[in-house]
């Protein structure tokens, strides 16, 4: 579901969720839409010094219970009072991704400033405010928030309550496999599925239960099925930082993660139903090399350099391997398509 030009909202089977532009609406109507369409999710009052004249941008994708919200707007405060928890409370996490500006946030007792790359957490049984440090500058914030029910975390409250109102660490461990997997799903919110969302939903409350209880060295807490798929998270996004390495194989993997290479096959195998790690790094590397032969502003370089960049250190297993899967040479495939 989209929201698309003004007259209402129509419905597109290719996306997940609902999308907003704000030019796409008169000037005296974005703001309200804008905030109509942050609280479905988010469980507070936004208010502006930027209302009469706003610009604002976000994708909702709805991933089962999840809710993943790529956001970037003109300062804002979102508020959620006292009052407003008497009255209703949805039992909501709200975890957000920083990724441009600075905000302020007073939370369960704590006061803290955000820039960058800081991830915080919030939830709505308690009030709070949340907003940029300076909000008559005309500067956009730009982040990605998660929405998500409290009872689905499996750890307890109590423990989770000193996450709340602060800075957490995402350059480093689950932390940053999580951030890098929320931006990706932002990123790539045009191409995903209907069908994957219940998935891709599962992913990051995984995720996220990791990584609160290695914040919190709770681990123990967690299933062995919640471990394992992290694992996997942990794994995939390995490889696809390696990529380029041709010396990447299942044995180096397997190591780089302290597990045996009987444990990695079993694991992937569960999680790609059936498919090789070998395999998956093929593909992965091909597709990557498909996307850069169609690409015009690479046409100048090299058919081999293209495969030595993805991990084929010689252009002869490339030209094999792309013909296999394509049904052409990759010099074909360029002429024909660039």
């Amino acid at each position: 579901m989209s929201v698309g030009a003004p007259g209402g909202i129509g419905v597109g089977t290719e996306m997940i969720g609902t999308s907003f532009r704000s030019e796409d609406w008169p000037a005296e109507e974005r703001f309200d839409r804008w905030r109509e369409l942050v609280g479905r999710t988010r469980s507070s009052e936004s208010v502006s010094a930027h209302a009469a004249d706003f610009w604002g941008d976000i994708r909702l994708l709805e991933l089962g219970p999840v809710t993943v919200m790529r956001m970037s707007f003109l300062p804002t405060r979102f508020r959620r009072s006292p009052e407003m928890v008497r009255r209703s409370d949805p039992e909501l996490y709200h975890l957000s991704l920083l990724l441009d500006g600075e905000l302020g946030l007073e939370h369960a007792g704590r006061n803290s400033r955000f820039g960058p790359h800081d991830l915080h957490l919030v939830e709505s049984s308690r009030p709070y405010d949340l907003g940029p440090t300076d909000d008559r500058e005309r500067r956009a914030v730009k982040g990605v928030g998660v929405d998500f029910p409290k009872a689905l975390l499996p750890l307890p409250p109590h423990r989770v309550h000193e996450l709340l109102g602060q800075g957490l660490p995402g350059q480093e461990g689950v932390g940053a496999l999580l951030a890098e997997f929320l931006v990706g799903l932002a990123r790539q919110a045009e191409t995903l599925q209907p069908a994957d969302a219940r998935r891709l939903g599962t992913v990051v409350l995984d995720l996220l239960a990791a990584w609160f209880a290695q914040l919190m060295d709770t681990e123990a807490a967690l299933s062995p099925e919640t471990r394992q798929k992290v694992t996997v998270e942990r794994i995939l996004a390995f490889i696809r930082q390696n990529l380029h390495d041709p010396e990447l194989t299942p044995p180096v993997i397997a190591a780089a993660h302290h597990i045996s290479l009987s444990y990695l096959h079993r694991i992937f195998q569960q999680r790609s139903q059936g498919e090789t790690v070998a395999a998956w790094i093929r593909k992965r590397r091909l597709e990557g090399a498909r996307r850069d032969l169609a690409d015009p502003s690479l046409h100048g370089t090299p058919i081999h350099a293209i495969a030595a960049r993805w991990g084929f250190s010689r252009a002869s297993d490339f030209t094999r391997a792309f013909r296999a899967v394509h049904g052409q040479s990759p010099r074909e495939f360029r002429l024909r398509t660039v």
